[in-house]
């Protein structure tokens, strides 16, 4: 099989943090970013037109000298079945995948694969 169509760039970035409150505050109140989803108290996304910033609680045993900040980045697809396509390009390719394709209640629907490093990658359909 060929490779899927290309993705449409690196346009989410998914932080633990501390101070939740403060950190939404900042991205929202002072750099204008919009709040699109909030799950719940520990998670937040914000948008500010084409890309994607999730914020969630750091666990109560998060230390950044252990811990990396990063939980993942994650390449938006265009369509929803691209997200299986690139999910069976990849497994071909021996790239580890640490979640099988799954839809979401927000409307996206993804998956998440490990770099060679063991940084986690999510390519998602995010219907704008």
């Amino acid at each position: 099989m060929n490779k899927p169509a290309p993705h449409a760039g690196l346009r989410h970035v998914a932080l633990y943090v501390h101070h939740l409150a403060e950190c939404a505050h900042f991205y929202s109140a002072l750099l204008g970013m919009k709040l699109v989803w909030q799950p719940d108290e520990n998670n937040y996304y914000f948008s500010s037109g084409s890309d994607n910033l999730a914020l969630h609680k750091a666990p109560a045993d998060f230390n950044p000298a252990k811990h990396q900040r990063l939980d993942h980045i994650g390449f938006f697809l265009t369509s929803r079945d691209e997200v299986d396509q690139w999910h069976d390009y990849l497994r071909r390719n021996q790239v580890k995948i640490m979640a099988a394709p799954k839809d979401h209640r927000d409307g996206t629907r993804s998956f998440y694969c490990a770099d060679p490093d063991g940084n986690v990658v999510q390519m998602i359909y995010y219907p704008l």
